[in-house]
């Protein structure tokens, strides 16, 4: 039987978090079968198993990080052996602060002058200065020993990978926290309660001076990147900073969006055309407006533009640890109700980690709509290498003039649109934006 490997899940994958073990090791598993959670650089997925047999090994515990094409398990048939030259040592399988701590203190020992010494050096020359020799070498096996053994204490300890991340930014030894979870699991609401009831303990400090002019800001808790983060901030400078971006800002009457959307609403909650939402006609003309405006359905690739023949859809969609772009393959192929079960499809499915990795591929542009957020507008950030990204706002009622010069009450949507300006001129942005009110405004064309 082969061993397994951490797979490449997206494109631009190069390591993985192996977040949680579905099967534990000496239970049988089967093709198909979701055996792990793993998180990419794009999001945290359920990953299948691609053998049968019985989980023999695991070399990566829950909470460590592998590149792609590590040995993360092995997979054998009953009673079959893993391979023993292998298997990773316990200090390399779930690396942490208290193995960290433990490794250095029974072999080295700091010096008066902050160098380090092997505690089992030969005696120092005569030449040696006696500042050094002055000072004798403190013992520090009976330290080593105890982080050790707090290290495998904590270590034996259930608990999920957050709960352990947010226990080690607080200060908190988790084996000291009692579990609520299955088995005695400790969670995350385990530790904020542990971290209330600490906080409760001590006692107020009394009121202190202000700090003086210049000084540092106190820091509250250190919160560490997750895999998902870490390429967003990557993707996000790397686009602003070489993607000439520049902004186009149109408004929207919404009126005629809101009548569309209430008598389709009318039609009974039990039918397809009542679950048919604002956002979906937004999806939808986004989708019209890059068909008949194809140039602005297009990217920079070094010296040429690629313009696309299918407009692939991605959506923005959030999640707790960070922002995601499902892709609606062939758009322009998909009804309003099509386009309106796909987008909730992917967006379920993204937030419960079921995403297969080339469902995250092949966007051609971006729609990120924050009018649920209550923002009136924004400017969002090409996501590379596509060619722009719409920000939809929120619907809003003002005072607006009317054709026949009265004033009166309007609903208005705020659309944004971001460009590159090596592929989208300000022109060619405005021939879109144009083509994509005039769908809004008459959704009836949405219908079609």
């Amino acid at each position: 039987m082969p061993e397994i490997q951490m797979p490449k899940l997206s494109d631009t994958m190069t390591e993985g978090t192996l977040v949680l073990w579905k099967k534990k090791k000496g239970e049988q598993v089967s093709t198909g079968d979701i055996i792990a959670e793993i998180e990419t650089d794009k999001a945290t997925m359920e990953w299948e198993s691609p053998e049968d047999g019985v989980l023999t090994e695991i070399y990566v515990e829950e909470g460590g990080k592998v590149e792609v094409g590590q040995k993360i398990a092995f997979v054998g048939e009953k009673g079959e052996a893993a391979p023993a030259e292998t298997k990773v040592p316990e200090a390399e399988k779930k690396p942490g602060p208290a193995a960290e701590t433990a490794k250095p203190a029974e072999t080295e020992q700091p010096g008066p002058a902050g160098e380090q010494q092997e505690e089992t050096a030969p005696p120092q020359p005569e030449k040696q200065k006696s500042t050094q020799l002055d000072v004798p070498p403190v013992p520090r096996k009976a330290e080593a020993a105890s982080a050790s053994a707090s290290s495998s204490k904590e270590a034996r300890v259930k608990a999920s990978p957050l709960a352990r991340r947010l226990a080690a930014e607080n200060g908190l030894q988790i084996s000291q926290v009692k579990g609520s979870g299955p088995e005695g699991r400790v969670t995350e609401t385990d530790i904020r309660a542990a971290m209330k009831s600490q906080s409760a303990a001590v006692p107020s400090p009394s009121p202190s001076k202000p700090a003086p002019t210049g000084a540092k800001p106190v820091e509250g808790a250190r919160i560490h990147l997750t895999g998902m983060r870490k390429v967003i901030a990557e993707r996000l400078v790397a686009s602003k900073g070489p993607v000439p971006h520049f902004y186009l800002n149109i408004e929207i009457d919404a009126g005629p969006l809101m009548m569309a959307r209430a008598e389709l609403k009318s039609a009974g909650e039990g039918s397809d055309t009542a679950k048919i939402t604002v956002n979906d006609f937004v999806l939808k003309a986004a989708v019209q407006a890059a068909v008949k405006v194809p140039k602005a359905n297009a990217s920079f690739d070094e010296d040429a533009i690629v313009q696309y023949s299918d407009v692939n859809l991605a959506i923005a969609v959030a999640l707790e640890e960070g922002l995601v772009t499902p892709v609606i393959q062939g758009a322009q192929n998909k009804s309003l109700r099509e386009i309106s079960e796909a987008v909730k499809d992917l967006a379920n499915r993204a937030r419960n980690k079921r995403m297969k990795p080339e469902e995250f591929e092949g966007g051609t542009f971006t729609v990120s709509n924050l009018g649920s957020y209550g923002i009136d507008n924004f400017s969002a950030i090409i996501n590379p290498p596509q060619g722009f990204i719409l920000s939809v706002g929120a619907i809003t009622k003002k005072a607006v003039v009317d054709d026949c010069d009265s004033v009166a009450v309007g609903q208005r949507m705020s659309i944004g649109m971001s460009c590159d300006h090596r592929v989208i001129d300000g022109a060619l942005g405005a021939e879109y934006l144009k083509e994509f009110r005039h769908l809004l405004e008459n959704p009836s064309l949405l219908l079609i």
